[in-house]
C-alpha cells in the first residue's frame, strides 16, 4: 500500500494536493471536537468507570484519548505548515528540490493521518464499548431494583 500512495502522489497536482489538506483539517477539527466529547463523556461516566470494576483498563483508555488529542493537535499544526508552505508549487519558479521534498512530505502526511485515523476509529470503538457496558450494567442494576 505504501508504494502506490508514493506512486499516486508522485501524480498528484498543486490543487489536488490542496484539497486533500483542506479535507485534512477538516476532518482533524472534527475529532478535535469528538475529543472534547469523550472528555465529557469521561467526566459524566467517571464513578461508573470506577464502579465498573476494570479501572486500570479504563484508565488506559483516558490516557489513549489525551495522546490522540495531543497527536491530532499536532497533525492540524503539520497539515496548517504543509498548506501554507504550498506557494513552492504554485509560485511559477522551477525549483526541482524543493517541489519533491513538498510532495515527499505530502505522501508522509497521507500516511501519517491514515495511520492515525485507523488508530482514532479504534480507540473510539473501544471508548464506546466501556460506555455500552455502563449502560447495560446501569439498565441491569435498575431492572433488579425494581423487583
Amino acid at each position: 500500500m505504501k508504494i502506490s500512495q508514493l506512486k499516486y502522489t508522485e501524480w498528484l497536482d498543486a490543487d489536488k494536493m490542496h484539497e486533500a489538506s483542506k479535507e485534512w483539517l477538516s476532518e482533524l477539527n472534527f475529532i478535535k471536537d469528538e475529543h472534547l466529547f469523550f472528555e465529557d463523556l469521561v467526566t459524566q461516566f467517571t464513578s461508573q468507570l470506577i464502579a465498573f470494576g476494570n479501572f486500570s483498563n479504563n484508565k488506559e483508555i483516558i490516557d489513549a484519548i489525551n495522546r490522540s488529542q495531543k497527536q491530532n493537535n499536532g497533525l492540524i499544526e503539520a497539515v496548517k505548515i504543509h498548506e501554507n508552505e504550498l506557494k513552492i508549487m504554485v509560485d511559477g519558479i522551477d525549483q526541482i528540490e524543493e517541489e519533491k521534498a513538498y510532495t515527499k512530505e505530502h505522501s508522509d502526511l497521507i500516511i501519517t493521518i491514515t495511520e492515525f485515523l485507523k488508530e482514532y476509529k479504534s480507540l473510539k470503538t473501544q471508548l464506546f464499548d466501556i460506555i455500552k457496558s455502563i449502560k447495560k450494567e446501569d439498565k441491569n442494576r435498575h431492572l433488579l431494583d425494581r423487583k
